[in-house]
């Protein structure tokens, strides 16, 4: 009989036990089902299957527009670089203008995105506010894709364009290798009297013949540079025109003036490479757009190769002072003007 009163007792202990499992899974599923229902669950929901939707329209985008979307794709993650560098500038900017120190409190890459960033910004520019108008993109898409050199920065293009457009550029400064240097000859047989017209005789002469003179020799003659006939406040209009193009850089106003601010960024970007730890410290792309930007088509050319030119223009930018700039911008010609690298682009 205790035996039977147990396990009637026991049966009802477990009916009851399965009824509240059974009430509680009703009400869970409902607090669920009235989730699914809340309009913020039901946006989420929306949300997600659109997502989905874009990214299988990527795909099937990608399959039958390939290069359309390749291109869509640089130019947004260009944008985002751009974007990340134009703030990046406005922080050096104001760091160079409230710092006592000048261009001592900024790095080497500072200095160049510094050097950089206004063309870029002046260049990109007309595509930016195109873009924004309504429906032209049909008009901004296909011309950026067709003049992507003219009409954009280096942020959108791919390694390889910035390898091909920095040799292009390379070889039309080249042309002006040639009219400077004439420049230099003419001015010779002014400085018959004076104690430097051997040397300087010399080290033409070298560059005349297909060779380039040692630094130190270069640098014996740094006080041609520092007045009359090299200084730049004594170049002819023409050797002026000859170095703006030779360097890259419009025929418009102040001419001197800018030619002395792109010497004196050079020589504070050779200033900055000595403090971080010198040319060993950079990688080969760093040496080969440093090579660009002096003057010299790395693209032949080893990293021993490439170390050892920029090692020579940075013995020659370390005597270089305020008085003296016209030296740096020569050096183009005094260091690259019979280097096999450059002779290959235009012959």
């Amino acid at each position: 009989m205790t035996t039977l009163l147990v396990r009637t007792n026991w049966w009802r202990v477990r009916c009851y036990q399965r009824m509240i499992l059974s009430e509680n899974r009703l009400i869970h599923d409902h607090q669920t089902s009235e989730k699914r229902k809340s309009p913020k669950n039901v946006k989420q929901l929306a949300l997600s299957r659109y997502m989905e939707l874009v990214k299988s329209y990527e795909k099937v985008l990608e399959k039958k527009f390939p290069t359309a979307m390749h291109v869509y794709r640089i130019f947004m993650v260009g944008i985002k670089e751009f974007y990340r560098d134009m703030k990046y500038y406005f922080r050096i900017h104001r760091k160079l203008t409230t710092s006592p120190r000048g261009f001592e409190c900024l790095t080497r890459k500072e200095i160049e995105l510094y050097h950089q960033m206004p063309k870029d910004m002046i260049r990109v520019a007309p595509m930016l506010i195109l873009s924004t108008l309504p429906f032209a993109n049909y008009i901004v898409f296909p011309l950026v894709y067709l003049f992507p050199r003219h009409l954009l920065c280096h942020h959108f293009w791919t390694l390889q364009q910035r390898m091909e457009f920095a040799m292009e550029t390379q070889r039309k400064k080249l042309y002006n290798y040639k009219p400077v240097f004439r420049c230099l000859q003419a001015q010779l047989d002014t400085l018959q009297g004076r104690a430097e017209h051997n040397n300087w005789g010399y080290v033409l002469g070298l560059l005349g013949s297909g060779v380039h003179p040692k630094p130190e020799d270069i640098v014996k003659s740094i006080h041609l540079f520092r007045g009359d006939p090299y200084h730049l406040a004594y170049l002819y209009p023409g050797h002026v025109k000859g170095l703006l193009r030779m360097h890259s850089m419009h025929m418009g106003w102040r001419r001197r003036h800018r030619l002395a601010e792109r010497a004196q960024i050079l020589h504070e970007m050779d200033m900055a490479i000595e403090r971080e730890g010198g040319l060993s410290n950079l990688s080969q792309e760093e040496l080969r757009m440093a090579c660009f930007l002096r003057g010299l088509n790395p693209i032949t050319m080893k990293r021993e190769d490439m170390v050892y030119w920029l090692s020579q223009w940075m013995s020659v930018s370390k005597v270089v002072d305020s008085s003296s700039l016209s030296l740096l911008l020569h050096c183009p010609i005094l260091l690259g003007y019979n280097q096999p690298s450059n002779w290959i682009l235009i012959h």
